[in-house]
């Protein structure tokens, strides 16, 4: 998450809690952000009937109306798209969620209008699990798999895509960012007078109002290397790359779409359009893409 809205820490001092990112930036701050548009919005607000098809709720249009699904996946990654009173509604943050996607990739995959998908990126990243969640939705898809990068595809949003078929990026997109990132901020005005009440030595880490203590840290830095190595694991099973090779280049940093090729994070440089020339092959007619 790269964004530092102090209205929205609100939430988490009601709430006490952190959330474990990964994220483009080095140093985040955390806070929960929000929109009111989920990913394919018309498609999950819909009474699908039996006979519905994955191109009709996409366009509005037959089913012969397209043949690949596209999905964006723009904007701060979450498991699941928050309620907009659960913080200031007046923001407009826009975020992605890993269910609608999932929901999506494997409703196009059942969907026999649906000959293959291609998800667009731009996003700095989000939440391992939202990130794993979606790569692991393309692993086992069926159909044909494309990713296009724009302008970022980076951290959680990487590792979401990393899995697909073949992935496109611009030579000047930002591309990786294989790192974690834990981070908060404390409240200096409230934590000389904090006051424990809880049982667990932990319960109260991450809390803003509670000092970080060397042990405090310590027990964040374990789960973050942890949920390191997970991202570095499958970015080589997915690339089909020895894990030496993505450590090497898992210093949390991005790099541009020409070098992304070259250690491998990517398979062409490409756009959209290079994408639906390169399903066109595979599936043995013309791309026509519904969104």
């Amino acid at each position: 998450m790269t964004f530092s809205e102090n209205k929205v820490l609100k939430y988490f001092e009601k709430n006490k809690t952190t959330i474990l990112t990964l994220s483009f930036l080095a140093l985040v701050f955390i806070a929960l952000n929000i929109s009111g548009n989920a990913v394919y919005y018309k498609f999950f607000n819909t009474n699908i009937d039996q006979a519905t098809t994955t191109a009709d709720i996409s366009t509005g249009g037959s089913p012969s109306s397209c043949n690949v699904l596209g999905i964006n996946l723009h904007g701060e990654l979450y498991t699941y798209i928050p309620k907009q009173n659960d913080v200031d509604p007046t923001t407009n943050y826009d975020v992605v969620s890993s269910e609608n996607v999932v929901s999506l990739i494997q409703k196009a995959d059942q969907d026999s209008t649906i000959k293959a998908i291609l998800i667009e990126v731009d996003s700095p990243g989000g939440e391992p699990v939202a990130g794993e969640e979606i790569a692991n939705a393309l692993k086992t898809a069926t159909k044909p798999t494309v990713a296009v990068i724009r302008q970022t595809g980076a951290s959680a949003a990487y590792w979401a895509i990393s899995s697909a078929g073949k992935i496109f990026a611009s030579r000047n997109s930002d591309v990786g960012s294989i790192g974690v990132t834990e981070s908060y901020v404390q409240d200096p005005t409230t934590s000389k007078n904090f006051v424990q009440i809880s049982v667990g030595k932990y319960k109260d880490t991450g809390n803003p109002a509670k000092p970080l203590t060397a042990d405090d840290k310590a027990l964040l830095l374990r789960d973050i290397k942890i949920v390191q190595q997970n991202f570095i694991n499958d970015v080589a099973t997915n690339r089909n790359l020895s894990v030496d090779a993505v450590t090497k280049i898992a210093d949390g940093s991005s790099v541009l779409g020409d070098k992304a090729k070259s250690v491998g994070l990517i398979d062409e440089i490409g756009d959209e359009t290079s994408a639906q020339n390169y399903l066109s092959q595979k599936i043995g007619t013309p791309a026509s893409l519904c969104w």
